[in-house]
């Protein structure tokens, strides 16, 4: 059994160190600067609504089918349920702060775009020190000359 465990064990060791090695490292560039744009002022727009407590702002933009997915709550198909949890949990005590530099948008031809990026979360009620970066995802509807929150994948950081 010893004859085989050395053999297995400098195996795996020079597949981990060849990957490793070969591990890429990917710089984000946008495709469309057009529609890294859109995407950034939106993200602004809503997120700006979203920390002042401007439920009109959100209700505009959010899809009638919207989606909320949620690392801890769960999923969420009621935009009327959205914005009343945005009114009972979030107004006044949450404000959320992106990581600066980290969106990345993709177009999504004939439908619109997804956002992909870094954020925190300041609760007013407990503390001003924000969250650890929680990774988020969010697909754009874009109908006609209106763009808004189709579905939207939020995970909280672990610390």
């Amino acid at each position: 059994m010893k004859n085989f465990l050395l053999p297995l064990a400098i195996a795996l060791f020079t597949i981990g160190s060849t990957f490793a090695q070969n591990k890429e490292t990917v710089t984000y560039k946008p495709k469309s600067q057009e529609i890294y744009n859109i995407v950034v002022h939106l993200d602004s727009v809503f997120f700006n609504a979203y920390n002042t407590c401007d439920l009109k702002t959100q209700a505009d933009m959010l899809s009638d089918s919207m989606e909320f997915y949620h690392d801890e709550t769960g999923l969420m198909t009621s935009k009327k349920d959205f914005l009343t949890a945005m009114k009972n949990n979030i107004c006044g005590k949450v404000s959320r702060v992106l990581v600066p530099g980290s969106i990345e948008a993709y177009e999504i031809k004939g439908f619109g775009a997804v956002e992909i990026g870094y954020h925190r979360f300041i609760n007013h009620q407990e503390s001003e020190t924000p969250s650890g970066a929680g990774r988020f995802v969010v697909i754009w509807k874009h109908t006609g000359d209106k763009w808004q929150l189709y579905r939207v994948a939020s995970m909280h950081a672990g610390n």
